[in-house]
């Protein structure tokens, strides 16, 4: 009996020596960055801000088709829509974090993480979205996202928010005196902040899933977005005027969280990626097409539309030129410098 015991307790003891190697090994295979291989069943929780309606919900609905199908099945993508798992600052600390795989915000509230992207917010930068997405695939864009590892995210790709218009209750914008004393709401972005106060408007920062509620109760005069999310989030009932200013081009950028991101195979990431960059080809192509679309349906509406000459666009431009001077200083006149020369270069 004393034998048996004996032989137990050897073989108890051989089992735990084993189980800590490979307890080591694992966590070594992990900490030294070795991949999994192969595509393992994950689920990806994938969250926006905007509404499953418009051009940024169809296209996540679009990169989920395209990973599930590329990935046979095993990677799943659950979607949220309308902000239920917070606005996009709060789902980008997700990501941060690790609780939340996918978001896809406007560029400009990463201005807080990473100071270099408010370049992106300067306005009257891009006369063309086709200027814009010159300028975001290629070096300029490029180097902006190698400056997301350091903050625990990764971009994939860029997607298209859109050129943004003013709307408010008041009466419509024509020239610079017609901002003077408006309560605008905008995102939470110093650039546009100065911008708007150079002009003459009172700047409300405040959370997009909150404007809808401050412009019914008259909290602000008006707000300003692309013209796909005034009609998906339908401002047209609470708002008098819109006035096609086309003052900031917007991108979305596609992020992943970089915990997650780390624990994927080589095969499971070339999918994201590919996923992410194909869906926002789509995503920009509707985007441009709703564009259309939401400016017919909301002149149906009975909001006054009026059109901004680009006259009075260039005189805004030269009202807040001494906004761009700071804030060139502040992101790096290297960098601004290399991007308008991108873009001189484009436009011939």
């Amino acid at each position: 009996m004393k034998k048996i015991v004996a032989v137990r307790k050897v073989i108890i003891g051989f089992l735990s020596i084993g189980l800590l190697f490979l307890s080591a090994c694992s966590s070594n295979a992990t900490q030294g960055g070795i991949k999994p291989k192969g595509i393992q069943e994950r689920v990806i929780k994938a969250g926006i801000g905007l509404n499953e309606d418009h051009p940024e919900g169809q296209g996540l609905l679009k990169f989920k088709e395209i990973v599930e199908k590329q990935s046979g099945g095993k990677l799943k993508v659950q979607t949220y829509f309308s902000a239920s798992l917070g606005d996009d600052l709060k789902m980008t600390e997700a990501l941060q974090g690790g609780t939340q795989e996918i978001t896809i915000p406007s560029t400009s509230p990463l201005v807080g993480i990473i100071k270099e992207f408010g370049i992106l917010d300067f306005p009257f930068l891009f006369n063309t979205a086709e200027e814009a997405d010159e300028i975001l695939d290629g070096p300029i864009g490029k180097k902006l996202l190698e400056k997301l590892p350091d903050h625990e995210l990764v971009g994939l790709a860029y997607w298209e928010n859109g050129f943004r218009h003013v709307t408010n209750s008041k009466h419509p914008i024509n020239t610079t005196d017609d901002l003077k004393g408006l309560k605008l709401r905008t995102m939470q972005n110093q650039v546009h902040i100065d911008a708007f106060k150079k002009l003459g408007a009172n700047p409300t920062p405040m959370a997009f899933s909150e404007v809808f509620t401050a412009l019914e109760s008259k909290t602000v005069d008006g707000q300003e977005n692309p013209l796909a999310t005034i009609k998906s989030n339908k401002y047209y009932e609470v708002q008098d005027y819109l006035s096609l200013t086309k003052h900031v081009y917007t991108p979305f950028v596609f992020l992943v969280s970089k915990k997650f991101w780390d624990s994927l195979s080589p095969e499971e990431q070339k999918i994201l990626r590919d996923a992410a960059v194909e869906a926002g080809k789509y995503q920009r192509e509707l985007s441009r097409q709703e564009d259309k679309k939401a400016l017919e349906e909301l002149k149906k509406t009975g909001i006054k539309i009026n059109e901004v000459s680009d006259e009075q666009r260039q005189k805004m431009a030269e009202d807040i030129k001494p906004v761009i001077d700071k804030y060139a200083k502040e992101f790096g006149e290297d960098l601004v410098n290399e991007m308008y020369n991108e873009l001189e270069k484009i436009r011939k």
